[in-house]
């Protein structure tokens, strides 16, 4: 009997350990549409972590956004489709296509990054048409973890590798969002079926987390794998296997004994007795001091190494950009990609720059005339000269991934803002969005009463900009606000609703502005559980001095007197260390709140009416998922999960699920002059959804 599986968790009786799920490419999301960015103005796009290309056809490329699914071009990236509308998962960490036959794809999704946004996955995926339907493979096997790599035997296509590792985070596991199977079996897993069964690796192999996986394209039985826990562990290392993964050794031979992290190997193709490694220095619990352990080479398959001087290329965070690629034809050129791209023509003696036009390196891949593709931090680029020169293949890639704290103008205008990972902060005018702050982009705001009015920010704490011309120009703000306050990576801030001079913005603490963000103060003490930082805000519409805070250490705050001191309404197992809006108050009453609870096993959604005094679950008849924000309109309300949106017409008591892609949405905000949702997810850019489900009355007066 087959067990049905929904996001990864069993959900009806029965058992099967290889279960398969058919998917079928589903309608158009006639009530969502996108708005972008893909590109930005900028020609950058969504962060890339994959890339197949075919070994027939230039022009037939698939790539993998890390939130945002399976792209495919047939032209050389030109023009790029999205082929997987329908799977239950967007977040991709390795793409292997059939060496013989470009329509045969699989998919290994959950991201294998390892960044606080480098979500779960549900298994593999395969197409054999080229993406018009797709199987779902191994879902009871892998679901909750990570897929680092796929790659097929050359002399026998039904023979398969996966290298399987945790989802991402700092504390360790966070992007796994307490996923039921987060904490199951790592290492390398064998396929003999075509990817129906997987068996587990484990003489010599230790069942930890798996960052790399390459065979041995003139002798398939020879394997090597990379154990590469980023927090570093006594069993990391490089191993070979010489019977087809039966059994497993360690190598030594002049390959680092302590501080190893991230690893990731690659097999020279005309000389596979040649292979390269880059290694990771382990980071601490944060994430710090993870840089460029060492470069190595062996001609040898592994008996000895030597040590290439590639420098520091992947700055502090080896964890999160760890790749490389050598020439098909020549095993002395090879590029290694961290933050930046270092090439080597002479078998690693020496090395010069040749760092694609966005910097964070996760993907290299060759096409049939020998081209490089690149995926990064900010799309796709392509070089036809070993990387001296590259180009943009970003044109219609919507990959873009936003995190919360996006605004809309006033009055159903088409001006919207958000910050967006690694691509700084961007506003739409028109159909075209402006690059306008650099860094990773956070918290936004408009002014409701003076949309030319806007805030953007990057990284850190006290890093606030404003503009006054409608994005002509953005400027520095906010003296007064510590630089080296805690922060949720972002610092959440928001505009009074009854009082646009006035402003709230959060680290460990609460400062206030009222001259409309020139200049903060500090009102409160630290409002966290001692550890954390503020990662949402919220203030009443009908009360200003009611505040609803929430904390990356767990707790749920309120302040009745504008943000000078709180009260604990609700402590957690844990907080998501990153900002969110998770937290919406009823327009007409400060009393009446909605939390929504970003983690699997959880309530899910939450509804106070005494201002948290006590909390009723009214999200239980919803798919055990994260749900990240809420939004409230007439009697409908809607949430926004790690797939996709759900709205209920009776408060809670039934959901539906939105016409809307299967994709994290991280944010949400209603506009009341249009009837429409605002969407923010990561991984699929913004959307702009119209709820007119049947029988479901849409507002024309605020919700929120």
């Amino acid at each position: 009997m087959k067990r049905l599986l929904i996001f990864g968790i069993s959900i009806a009786l029965c058992a099967g350990a290889n279960a398969q799920k058919n998917v079928q490419i589903s309608k158009p999301f006639l009530e969502a549409a996108e708005l972008g960015p893909a590109p930005m103005d900028s020609g950058d796009t969504g962060r890339v972590s994959a890339i197949a290309c075919s070994r027939q056809n230039a022009n037939l490329v698939y790539v993998g956004g890390a939130d945002g699914g399976v792209w495919k071009t047939t032209n050389g990236g030109t023009t790029w489709s999205w082929v997987t509308p329908s799977l239950p998962t967007t977040a991709v960490g390795a793409l292997a296509i059939d060496p013989s036959n470009d329509q045969i794809l699989y998919v290994g999704t959950g991201e294998a990054n390892f960044a606080n946004h480098s979500r779960y996955g549900m298994g593999i995926f395969k197409t054999t048409n080229g993406g018009v339907s797709w199987v779902q493979l191994g879902a009871n096997v892998f679901s909750g973890r990570c897929i680092s790599r796929l790659v097929i035997d050359p002399s026998n296509k039904q023979r398969l590798f996966a290298s399987v590792t945790t989802a991402g985070g700092f504390p360790e596991l966070a992007a796994a969002k307490n996923h039921p199977n987060a904490t199951g079996p790592l290492g390398v897993f064998r396929s003999t079926d075509g990817g129906e069964t997987w068996t587990q690796l484990t003489n010599g192999l230790p069942s930890q987390t798996a960052t790399d996986v390459a065979i041995d394209p003139s002798n398939p039985q020879v394997l090597y794998a990379g154990i590469g826990r980023i927090f570093g562990s006594t069993q990391n290392g490089i191993y070979k296997s010489a019977d087809g993964g039966n059994t497993w050794s360690k190598l030594a031979g002049g390959l680092p004994t302590s501080s190893v992290g991230r690893i990731t190997l690659c097999v020279a193709p005309s000389l596979s007795s040649r292979v390269y490694a880059m290694i990771a220095r382990s980071c601490d619990a944060s994430g710090g001091n993870g840089t460029t352990l060492g470069a190595y080479r062996t001609d040898n398959s592994g008996t000895s190494w030597t040590t290439l001087n590639v420098g520091s290329i992947q700055a502090t965070y080896g964890w999160y950009l760890n790749t490389i690629a050598v020439q098909p034809t020549n095993p002395n050129t090879v590029l290694f990609g961290g933050y930046t791209c270092s090439r080597s023509t002479n078998s690693g003696s020496t090395f010069s720059d040749v760092t694609p036009p966005h910097v964070d390196l996760h993907a290299f891949d060759w096409d049939a005339s020998g081209n490089l593709w690149c995926g990064n931090d900010g799309g796709v680029h392509r070089s036809t000269n070993l990387g001296t020169s590259w180009s943009y293949r970003n044109a219609g890639l919507g990959t873009i991934q936003f995190y919360a704290g996006i605004s809309k103008g006033p009055n159903g205008t088409s001006l919207a803002i958000g910050g967006q990972q690694d691509n700084g902060t961007s506003y739409r005018s028109g159909s075209n969005w402006i690059f306008s702050i650099g860094g990773d982009g956070g918290y936004t705001a408009i002014d409701q009463n003076n949309q030319l009015r806007m805030f953007g920010e990057y990284q850190g704490s006290g890093t606030l900009f404003r503009t006054t011309n409608g994005g002509g120009g953005f400027s520095g703000v906010g003296s007064g606000i510590g630089g080296s306050d805690r922060t949720a990576f972002f610092c959440p801030y928001v505009i009074d609703p009854s009082n646009s001079n006035r402003m709230l913005y959060g680290t460990q603490y609460i400062y206030q502005s009222t001259n409309g963000g020139t200049s903060f103060s500090k009102i409160s003490a630290d409002i966290t559980a001692g550890s954390g930082a503020v990662r949402s805000i919220a203030i009443a519409k009908s009360n200003s001095q009611r505040v609803y805070i929430t904390t990356t250490d767990g707790l749920v705050r309120t302040s009745s007197n504008g943000g000078v001191s709180f009260t604990t309404i609700r402590t957690q197992a844990g907080g998501f260390p990153r900002i969110m809006r998770e937290i919406w108050i009823d327009p007409s009453n400060d009393q009446h709140v909605l939390l929504a609870v970003p983690f699997f096993g959880s309530e899910r959604l939450l509804e106070s009416v005494n201002a948290g005094a006590t909390w009723q679950q009214i999200g239980v008849n919803l798919p055990d998922i994260p749900v990240n924000t809420v939004v409230v309109f007439g009697s409908v309300f809607a949430v926004g999960t790690d797939a996709g949106v759900y709205y209920s017409a009776n408060q809670g008591s039934s959901w539906k699920k939105a016409d809307f892609p299967n994709v994290p949405v991280i944010d949400m905000i209603w506009d009341a002059s249009t009837r429409k949702v605002l969407v923010a997810t990561q991984g699929r850019g913004m959307w702009l959804w119209a709820p007119t489900p049947s029988g479901v009355r849409v507002p024309s007066t605020p919700g929120n």
